[in-house]
C-alpha cells in the first residue's frame, strides 16, 4: 500500500509539473545564426525565456523533429518555445516571423 500511495503521489507531481511547464509555454523571439541538419540542431539569438529562467543569449537548441528545419534560415527572424527535453534545451515549436 505504501508503494502504491508513492507512486499515485509520483505520478500527480510529474502531471502538475507537465501542466505547468507544458503546451502554455510563451512563445519567445530570435534570430536563427546557424541551421545544423546533420544534429538536427538551430543556433539561436534570442530574448529572455520565460519558462526556462533564461535571459537573453545566443545557444545552441535540439529540435522535436528534423522537420522543423525545413523552410528556415540563417538570418531568419521566429517565434518559437524552448523547454528541457530529455535533459536537453529543446525548440517544441517553431514558426516564422
Amino acid at each position: 500500500m505504501k508503494t502504491l500511495m508513492t507512486l499515485a503521489f509520483a505520478l500527480f507531481a510529474a502531471t502538475a509539473h507537465a501542466e505547468s511547464h507544458g503546451g502554455d509555454a510563451p512563445m519567445s523571439s530570435g534570430t536563427i545564426t546557424k541551421v545544423d541538419t546533420q544534429w538536427n540542431r538551430l543556433t539561436i539569438d534570442h530574448g529572455p525565456l520565460e519558462n526556462l529562467e533564461m535571459e537573453a543569449m545566443t545557444m545552441v537548441f535540439e529540435v522535436t523533429d528534423p522537420a522543423m528545419l525545413e523552410g528556415v534560415a540563417e538570418g531568419q527572424e521566429i517565434s518559437f518555445v524552448a523547454d528541457r527535453v530529455k535533459g536537453k534545451l529543446t525548440v517544441t515549436e517553431i514558426a516564422a516571423e
